[in-house]
């Protein structure tokens, strides 16, 4: 048998995909490197002073003191 346009044809189809394989990987590593230089998420961002107050508390690095005046100043 002759399989000269058969694999003419899977051999363009190779080929496609595998420039569709390495421009996925290529895409995703630009997409690693700026979701890791733009510092994280933007959820993050959306918190209040209060409840930075309050993490922060909790984590032990303000005292009570400290956290009530923060309380007391942004209330």
């Amino acid at each position: 048998m002759w399989y000269g346009d058969t694999w003419g044809v899977g051999m363009w189809l190779m080929m496609s995909f595998m420039v569709v394989f390495w421009v996925g990987i290529v895409a995703f590593v630009i997409w690693l490197i700026t979701r890791a230089t733009r510092g994280g998420s933007y959820i993050s961002d959306l918190r209040t002073p209060l409840e930075i107050a309050r993490e922060r508390y909790a984590k032990g690095e303000i005292s009570r003191e400290e956290y009530a005046e923060v309380k007391k100043n942004l209330i």
